[in-house]
């Protein structure tokens, strides 16, 4: 399928061609100092990731560069033949791309199986089809708002973000700029200052939208494609205005070292993970128009003299496989270490595999393809769409089935545990640390949930929608019990609060209180101005101002709420949690803080799945004080405060597995499983501290 622009071809004569070339430098359709520019952008972004843990700006070059050669590649079809064949055009890219990228999905499916823990395979099979399918950046900015997805480990897929958004443009853009000049030619316009309108419209609107969204929510916009188009727009404008920039060489060789200096300095110098995209993206991308504009300079002092090496520019021409292999294999080589960042001797065995791989799969996959494709006859668009669906349909269709028979174990495991859970004798949680524990010792059994359940095992009242996302305002109320209960109790604050429902909500059914509840991801029951990745979090203030309301319109007996902070650097009070409380005192509520349990250095759920028990423990130290603030503190005289660490982190330790029972699915909450054998300890403390 083609569209013919009436009037663009004719437009450009071939003298007005030959008179254009003499007087303007045309866009070349190979520059060589781009396939260094490239060799520096992925060697930056692996170094990067492998040894620092950071984000250096490299992506971004790649997008430029994307924007900036596909509508060379586009203006001069359009110019040429006055038409944009989209069905070769969108078919050639998939014959180029595809094979390569489908390659690695289908090995890191091999690798996850092998490597990686079972607690994250459902993820991660999503995230392959995500990325097989070039929507792996809407699925990686679902989970960056996703509170209960934060502490999962690094998906080796998510690297595919930036090639999704890449591939979003390929549709889009070509259908955007037939269309601007099939408008151009009916009006008279000139092709390319309508192009470059467009572009550079398109340029403005989107980096307005990345700046505004990358201040409201930047975890968001990191991976949203509009916050991103700006950066492929630039490179188009950067085509299309090229051709009429004319500087002398003693400007563009130091440009052009400008340009590499910035480049290289970016990640190190900005914190890119938490403040892109918006304007500060400006920096690498800046830097490579820089280098684009100095360009080959014929000066032995001229950055293109590095650019234009050729073991750089042979690296240039293998960085797309590099960059899809670097990170799956840094992955795979953390986890397998228990590492968070690799050590010198560990970082280069994952760029020289990386490179390893990269070079084979240039050499045994892209060039099996063009050999098999090289015939004219095998040449069209059909083939290359065929090639292409040779490479995708068995990644879908393999990680489709992994993930329904995941599924399918999942139901038949849920079924067992909810038998096996019921006997106390078997399976008694906390009751092992309680004056009531129905057995001693307890026998050796498979822990519950199995750790590949554990991420799903929450409470009705997250499976109901009692509890909201990071990014919803919404305040659902969730009640329980007997509308004329002699007592009403709310539950109210953050996940971390939330993780205590399935025992509160037992406590309150044996003693017949009417039990309302509502709670939010990363929002603390507090007065203070919430903050989240550096901005103000709106969503949480306005949430916080409808719990208020709610809590006034009801005017519960009292408020059942998180008590204290407990992180890695401390355990607090902070002082909008007693504000808060006090402004309850003021309505005649009382108040009954249950301390924050500790964090712990390991995720429960992964540490089981990968190592015996006994060895995933933290100490309560690592985040707890010594003594409970709360109980030390100056409070309202509404407040009063508890302390059931005892029953999940005994004698001073997190074990990540009591009573046959796995207590932490990840860093920081409790399994609804075992939350559920804390009901006598957390009925006790609640009758003790509201005296009922």
């Amino acid at each position: 399928m083609s569209v013919t622009i009436p009037g663009v071809a004719a437009a450009v004569s071939p003298a007005a061609s030959v008179s254009t070339r003499s007087t303007v430098r045309t866009v070349p359709g190979f520059r060589p100092e781009i396939e260094g520019l490239r060799a520096v952008a992925v060697v930056l972004v692996a170094v990067y990731h492998v040894w620092f843990g950071r984000v250096s700006g490299g992506v971004d070059v790649f997008l430029l560069l994307t924007g900036f050669l596909i509508t060379g590649s586009l203006v001069r079809s359009l110019e040429r033949d006055g038409r944009v064949a989209f069905v070769a055009f969108w078919s050639r890219l998939a014959r180029r791309l595809t094979p390569a990228a489908l390659t690695v999905l289908a090995a890191t499916l091999v690798a996850t199986f092998l490597w990686l823990p079972s607690p994250r395979w459902s993820d991660i099979l999503r995230e392959v089809r995500a990325a097989a399918l070039y929507h792996e950046n809407w699925a990686l900015a679902a989970a960056s708002v996703d509170y209960l997805a934060r502490e999962a480990g690094p998906s080796p897929v998510q690297h595919f973000w930036s090639l999704s958004i890449q591939g979003q443009f390929y549709v889009v853009w070509p259908l955007l700029l037939a269309l601007t000049a099939m408008v151009a030619a009916r009006v008279r316009l000139p092709l390319r200052t309508a192009l470059l309108t467009v572009a550079a419209t398109v340029l403005a609107v989107s980096l307005g939208y990345s700046v505004w969204i990358t201040g409201t929510s930047q975890a968001w916009a990191y991976f949203d494609s509009g916050a991103r188009a700006w950066e492929l727009a630039l490179g188009a404008v950067l085509a299309l205005a090229v051709t009429r920039v004319r500087l002398p060489a003693a400007v563009r060789v130091p440009m052009g070292w400008a340009g590499l200096a910035a480049l290289v300095a970016c990640g190190a110098v900005l914190p890119v993970a938490t403040l892109f995209p918006g304007y500060v993206a400006l920096v690498p991308t800046g830097a490579a128009v820089l280098v684009i504009l100095a360009g080959t300079t014929g000066s032995a002092f001229g950055a293109d003299r590095l650019l234009t090496w050729r073991p750089l520019m042979r690296l240039g021409s293998l960085s797309y496989a590099f960059y899809l292999w670097h990170w799956p294999v840094l992955v795979c080589y953390l986890h397998l270490t228990g590492r968070s960042l690799a050590d010198p001797a560990g970082g280069s065995l994952v760029l020289g595999l990386s490179l390893v791989l990269a070079w084979l799969t240039s050499r045994l996959v892209e060039g099996g393809v063009q050999g098999l494709t090289r015939a004219p006859s095998r040449s069209t668009p059909a083939w290359s769409l065929g090639v292409a669906a040779a490479f995708l349909v068995p990644v879908l269709v393999a990680s489709a089935a992994w993930s329904a028979h995941i599924a399918e174990e999942q139901r038949v495991r849920a079924e067992q545990a909810a038998a096996e859970v019921s006997e106390p004798a078997r399976y008694p949680g906390a009751l092992v640390l309680s004056d009531e524990r129905s057995v001693h010792p307890v026998p050796n059994l498979p822990v519950l949930p199995d750790p590949a359940d554990a991420r799903a095992d929450v409470s009705s009242h997250h499976a109901d929608g009692c509890h909201v996302s990071l990014t919803s305002t919404e305040l659902v109320v969730c009640e329980r019990g007997p509308d004329d209960a002699e007592r009403t109790l709310a539950m109210v604050g953050a996940s971390r609060t939330a993780h205590w429902y399935p025992a509160v909500a037992t406590a309150a059914a044996r003693q017949g209180w009417r039990l309302v509840s509502f709670t939010k991801s990363g929002c603390q029951f507090s007065a203070d101005v919430p903050m989240r990745d550096g901005a103000v979090f709106t969503e949480c203030q306005e949430w916080d101002a409808l719990a208020m309301e709610e809590l006034e319109r009801l005017r519960p007996d009292a408020v059942l709420t998180s008590s204290t902070r407990a992180a890695p650097g401390g355990e607090r009070v902070p002082p909008g949690f007693v504000e808060r409380w006090s402004q309850l005192e003021e309505l005649g509520i009382d108040v009954v803080g249950l301390r924050d349990l500790p964090r712990r250095d390991y995720a429960g759920a992964e540490c089981v799945e990968s190592r015996s028990p006994g060895e995933c423990t933290s100490p309560v130290s690592y985040s707890q004080a010594p003594a409970d603030p709360a109980a030390r503190a100056d409070l309202p005289g509404n407040v009063r405060v508890f302390d059931l660490t005892e029953y999940v982190c005994p004698e001073g330790a997190c074990d990540a597995v009591i009573g046959n029972m796995l207590v932490f699915w990840d860093r920081t909450h409790m399994t609804a499983t075992y939350a559920r054998t804390l009901a006598p300890m957390m009925e006790e403390g609640l009758l003790e501290a509201t005296g009922w």
